[in-house]
């Protein structure tokens, strides 16, 4: 009996031990790319149904212009991933296209399709700095770049959340750079807000971008965001060299 029973003990364990290579499985290896490009898009009430909707159209059009194609296929991998949230309030970001490879037309379409398809909400405050930490934790999900960028666009300044230099200051720290894009809002501020508010280009210039080679792109007016977003995302994927401030006009 004992015989019997060490031997079917002894069976399990070979049994177990069989079984346990078939159990561990190796870490998924992240695909590589020339870039990581989180697209991060303001949705904060200053923001109108209008230009939400300029907004979302810029990037799809920026998505489906051959120019962008052309200048990811020149990169040394040739393929760039690709994701974008909307943001609003320090606690509310919204993932409305997870990462998605960019390498072909093909590829590039879909993802302007999951830009089209996606849902137009609004909420109140603007946390630039809720942006910021948000997009630092989308890095290391499905890619793995030679550069890793965040790209925040907005027309407001930062009023909800920690201080921006602080949650700029951690994705630098960790190897991000950050882009912007400011998109100057025409509609008159009353006079009390003006007094304390600096001009959002150069707030965007010196409170927001950091990191090697970072730059900012202004959309003069939200007519003017699909050429500026266009613009942007080239130079962003083809790591150009170009002024620290560029703008854009309808």
């Amino acid at each position: 009996m004992l015989y019997s029973a060490l031997s079917r003990r002894g069976l399990f364990g070979a049994g177990l031990a069989l079984a346990t290579p078939a159990l561990i499985r190796p870490a998924r290896a992240m695909e590589p790319v020339d870039v990581e490009l989180v697209l991060a898009v303001d949705v904060s009430r200053s923001v109108d149904s209008e230009e939400q909707e300029m907004q979302f159209r810029g990037y799809a059009s920026a998505f489906r212009d051959p120019q962008l194609i052309n200048g990811i296929s020149r990169g040394a991998i040739g393929a760039i991933g690709i994701t974008l949230f909307t943001w609003s309030d320090w606690n509310i970001q919204n993932t409305l296209v997870p990462w998605m490879r960019i390498g072909d037309m093909a590829e590039a379409e879909r993802v302007a399709q999951a830009i089209d398809a996606a849902p137009r909400t609004t909420w109140l405050y603007t946390s630039i700095s809720g942006a910021m930490a948000y997009a630092g934790q989308q890095f290391g999900q499905a890619f793995e770049g030679t550069r890793q960028v965040v790209d925040i666009s907005g027309d407001g300044v930062n009023n909800s959340g920690r201080p921006v230099a602080q949650a700029r200051q951690d994705l630098l720290d960790a190897g991000v750079i950050v882009n912007g894009l400011a998109v100057l809002d025409r509609t008159p501020q009353p006079p009390a807000v003006a007094a304390i508010t600096p001009p959002l280009d150069e707030y965007y210039r010196d409170e927001v971008i950091g990191g090697p080679g970072s730059f900012l792109m202004v959309a003069e007016g939200f007519e003017s965001f699909e050429t500026a977003v266009k613009r942007k995302i080239v130079r962003e994927v083809a790591a150009a060299p170009g002024p620290l401030v560029e703008r854009a006009f309808a």
